[in-house]
């Protein structure tokens, strides 16, 4: 009874590993410290690459606010300061 219980304990963690594996693709990062008002970290920042607003559908960006795409997740804030306007994550 002992050998049949650590058995399915075993396969159900490999089980959940590997389903953990597949939800999210390659270069997906969830970033739960990024928050409306919160500032963004320098090295998040630079790692981002500028993103075209208007070919990617989002809205037109205030004055000294850019997009960036982190990490799968597009992220409006402040160029000078990178406070954090609005966060659309990436849901794949």
């Amino acid at each position: 009874m002992k050998t049949i219980l650590i058995a399915t304990a075993v396969a159900a963690l490999s089980l959940s590993a590997v389903s953990t594996a597949f939800a999210q693709p390659p270069g997906w990062v969830r970033h739960d410290e990024w928050r409306r008002g919160h500032r963004m970290r320098h090295d998040d920042w630079a790692r981002g690459q500028r993103v075209d607003w208007h070919a990617h559908h989002l809205r037109r960006p205030p004055r000294g606010y850019e997009w960036r795409e982190v990490d799968g997740n597009y992220v409006l804030a402040a160029a000078a300061t990178g406070l954090i306007a609005s966060i659309i994550a990436n849901s794949h």
